[in-house]
Protein backbone atom coordinates (compact mmCIF):
# COMPACT_ATOMS: atom_id res chain seq x y z
CA UNK A 1 0.00 0.00 0.00
CA UNK A 2 1.46 3.45 -0.91
CA UNK A 3 2.47 5.77 1.94
CA UNK A 4 -0.34 8.25 1.19
CA UNK A 5 -2.98 5.51 1.40
CA UNK A 6 -1.51 4.27 4.69
CA UNK A 7 -1.59 7.83 6.04
CA UNK A 8 -5.24 8.25 4.94
CA UNK A 9 -6.20 4.94 6.52
CA UNK A 10 -4.44 5.87 9.77
CA UNK A 11 -6.14 9.28 9.81
CA UNK A 12 -9.50 7.68 9.16
CA UNK A 13 -9.00 5.13 11.93
CA UNK A 14 -7.89 7.85 14.34
CA UNK A 15 -11.01 9.89 13.54
CA UNK A 16 -13.21 6.80 14.00
CA UNK A 17 -11.71 6.34 17.44
CA UNK A 18 -12.28 10.00 18.32
CA UNK A 19 -15.86 9.89 17.01
CA UNK A 20 -16.64 6.75 19.02
CA UNK A 21 -15.04 8.25 22.12
CA UNK A 22 -17.10 11.43 21.70
CA UNK A 23 -20.39 9.54 21.82
CA UNK A 24 -19.30 7.44 24.78
CA UNK A 25 -17.73 10.22 26.84
CA UNK A 26 -20.80 12.42 26.21
CA UNK A 27 -23.16 9.66 27.32
CA UNK A 28 -21.18 7.87 30.05
CA UNK A 29 -18.59 10.39 31.21
CA UNK A 30 -14.85 9.89 31.48
CA UNK A 31 -14.88 7.41 34.34
CA UNK A 32 -17.74 5.39 32.85
CA UNK A 33 -15.98 4.91 29.54
CA UNK A 34 -13.39 2.14 29.37
CA UNK A 35 -10.87 1.98 26.51
CA UNK A 36 -12.14 -1.44 25.32
CA UNK A 37 -15.62 0.10 24.99
CA UNK A 38 -14.21 2.86 22.77
CA UNK A 39 -12.33 0.27 20.71
CA UNK A 40 -15.46 -1.82 20.23
CA UNK A 41 -17.54 1.21 19.20
CA UNK A 42 -14.80 2.29 16.76
CA UNK A 43 -14.47 -1.22 15.31
CA UNK A 44 -10.80 -1.58 16.26
CA UNK A 45 -8.83 -3.68 18.72
CA UNK A 46 -8.13 -2.19 22.15
CA UNK A 47 -4.40 -2.19 21.38
CA UNK A 48 -5.04 0.00 18.35
CA UNK A 49 -6.23 2.82 20.62
CA UNK A 50 -2.76 2.94 22.17
CA UNK A 51 -1.11 3.26 18.77
CA UNK A 52 -2.83 6.62 18.36
CA UNK A 53 -3.24 7.81 21.96
CA UNK A 54 -0.87 7.22 24.86
CA UNK A 55 -3.69 6.66 27.36
CA UNK A 56 -7.38 7.27 27.99
CA UNK A 57 -6.37 10.66 29.37
CA UNK A 58 -4.49 11.38 26.15
CA UNK A 59 -7.57 10.38 24.16
CA UNK A 60 -9.97 12.60 26.11
CA UNK A 61 -7.59 15.56 25.79
CA UNK A 62 -7.20 15.13 22.03
CA UNK A 63 -10.97 14.92 21.76
CA UNK A 64 -11.48 17.95 23.99
CA UNK A 65 -9.17 20.07 21.83
CA UNK A 66 -10.77 18.84 18.59
CA UNK A 67 -14.28 19.67 19.78
CA UNK A 68 -13.33 22.97 21.44
CA UNK A 69 -11.64 24.15 18.22
CA UNK A 70 -14.64 23.04 16.17
CA UNK A 71 -17.22 24.92 18.24
CA UNK A 72 -14.96 27.98 18.48
CA UNK A 73 -14.56 27.99 14.70
CA UNK A 74 -18.33 27.64 14.33
CA UNK A 75 -18.93 30.69 16.53
CA UNK A 76 -15.97 32.91 15.67
CA UNK A 77 -15.42 31.92 12.03
CA UNK A 78 -17.62 34.70 10.68
CA UNK A 79 -18.22 36.64 13.89
CA UNK A 80 -19.55 40.18 13.17
CA UNK A 81 -16.86 42.06 15.08
CA UNK A 82 -17.92 45.39 13.55
CA UNK A 83 -21.60 44.97 14.47
CA UNK A 84 -23.20 46.65 17.50
CA UNK A 85 -22.85 44.69 20.78
CA UNK A 86 -26.48 43.51 20.84
CA UNK A 87 -26.12 42.12 17.30
CA UNK A 88 -22.88 40.38 18.33
CA UNK A 89 -24.65 38.82 21.29
CA UNK A 90 -27.48 37.66 19.01
CA UNK A 91 -24.95 36.07 16.66
CA UNK A 92 -23.19 34.28 19.53
CA UNK A 93 -26.45 33.01 21.03
CA UNK A 94 -27.75 31.82 17.68
CA UNK A 95 -24.49 30.09 16.72
CA UNK A 96 -23.98 28.31 20.06
CA UNK A 97 -27.57 27.06 20.08
CA UNK A 98 -27.12 25.92 16.48
CA UNK A 99 -24.00 23.98 17.51
CA UNK A 100 -25.81 22.36 20.42
CA UNK A 101 -28.71 21.34 18.18
CA UNK A 102 -26.58 19.99 15.33
CA UNK A 103 -23.74 18.56 17.46
CA UNK A 104 -25.41 17.49 20.72
CA UNK A 105 -22.71 14.98 21.67
CA UNK A 106 -20.00 17.61 21.22
CA UNK A 107 -21.94 20.15 23.29
CA UNK A 108 -22.60 17.64 26.07
CA UNK A 109 -19.03 16.34 26.02
CA UNK A 110 -17.53 19.82 26.32
CA UNK A 111 -19.96 20.79 29.05
CA UNK A 112 -19.10 17.67 31.09
CA UNK A 113 -15.34 17.90 30.66
CA UNK A 114 -14.26 21.56 30.49
CA UNK A 115 -13.01 21.83 34.10
CA UNK A 116 -11.97 18.28 34.91
CA UNK A 117 -8.64 17.46 36.59
CA UNK A 118 -7.62 15.07 33.80
CA UNK A 119 -7.38 17.90 31.27
CA UNK A 120 -3.75 18.58 30.42
CA UNK A 121 -1.98 21.94 30.11
CA UNK A 122 -2.76 22.28 26.39
CA UNK A 123 -6.48 21.64 26.94
CA UNK A 124 -6.64 24.04 29.90
CA UNK A 125 -4.82 26.69 27.89
CA UNK A 126 -7.31 26.33 25.03
CA UNK A 127 -10.24 26.55 27.48
CA UNK A 128 -8.71 29.72 28.99
CA UNK A 129 -8.19 31.23 25.55
CA UNK A 130 -11.83 30.68 24.61
CA UNK A 131 -13.05 31.97 27.96
CA UNK A 132 -10.93 35.09 27.46
CA UNK A 133 -12.85 35.90 24.23
CA UNK A 134 -16.07 35.91 26.23
CA UNK A 135 -14.58 37.91 29.09
CA UNK A 136 -13.24 40.52 26.65
CA UNK A 137 -16.75 40.91 25.24
CA UNK A 138 -18.10 41.43 28.78
CA UNK A 139 -15.36 43.97 29.53
CA UNK A 140 -16.21 45.85 26.35
CA UNK A 141 -19.89 45.94 27.36
CA UNK A 142 -19.00 47.21 30.81
CA UNK A 143 -16.60 49.85 29.48
CA UNK A 144 -19.36 51.12 27.16
CA UNK A 145 -21.80 51.15 30.13
CA UNK A 146 -24.01 48.64 28.29
CA UNK A 147 -23.60 45.91 30.90
CA UNK A 148 -24.40 46.27 34.57
CA UNK A 149 -21.57 46.54 37.07
CA UNK A 150 -20.95 42.97 38.20
CA UNK A 151 -18.15 40.44 38.23
CA UNK A 152 -17.05 39.57 34.68
CA UNK A 153 -17.31 35.83 35.29
CA UNK A 154 -20.83 36.18 36.67
CA UNK A 155 -22.07 37.14 33.21
CA UNK A 156 -20.56 33.96 31.77
CA UNK A 157 -22.19 31.88 34.51
CA UNK A 158 -25.61 33.42 33.91
CA UNK A 159 -25.58 33.26 30.11
CA UNK A 160 -23.80 29.94 29.69
CA UNK A 161 -25.81 28.35 32.47
CA UNK A 162 -29.04 29.46 30.80
CA UNK A 163 -27.97 28.04 27.43
CA UNK A 164 -26.92 24.70 28.94
CA UNK A 165 -30.21 24.39 30.85
CA UNK A 166 -32.19 25.42 27.78
CA UNK A 167 -30.62 22.62 25.76
CA UNK A 168 -31.12 20.04 28.53
CA UNK A 169 -34.79 20.94 28.77
CA UNK A 170 -35.15 20.65 25.00
CA UNK A 171 -33.35 17.28 24.85
CA UNK A 172 -35.54 15.93 27.66
CA UNK A 173 -38.67 16.96 25.74
CA UNK A 174 -39.81 19.51 28.33
CA UNK A 175 -39.26 22.45 25.98
CA UNK A 176 -39.71 22.84 22.24
CA UNK A 177 -37.07 25.13 20.76
CA UNK A 178 -39.34 27.25 18.61
CA UNK A 179 -38.08 30.51 17.11
CA UNK A 180 -40.27 32.40 19.60
CA UNK A 181 -38.91 30.53 22.61
CA UNK A 182 -35.31 30.99 21.46
CA UNK A 183 -35.87 34.72 20.96
CA UNK A 184 -37.37 34.94 24.46
CA UNK A 185 -34.44 33.02 25.94
CA UNK A 186 -31.94 35.26 24.16
CA UNK A 187 -33.75 38.39 25.36
CA UNK A 188 -33.79 37.06 28.93
CA UNK A 189 -30.02 36.45 28.80
CA UNK A 190 -29.40 39.92 27.38
CA UNK A 191 -31.66 41.49 30.00
CA UNK A 192 -29.60 39.76 32.71
CA UNK A 193 -26.48 41.47 31.35
CA UNK A 194 -27.79 44.88 30.31
CA UNK A 195 -27.42 47.84 32.63
CA UNK A 196 -30.76 49.02 34.02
Amino acid sequence: MPDAALHDEAGSKRERILDAALELFAERGYHGTAVPLVASAAGVGAGTIYRYFESKQGLVNELFRREKRAVTGHVLGSFPFAAPPRAQFHYFFERIVDWARTHPSSFQFLEHHHHQPYLDDASRALESEVTEYALNFVRMLKAAKIARDADDHLFLVVVWGAIVRLMREAWSGRLELTDTLLAQAEDACWDAIEAG
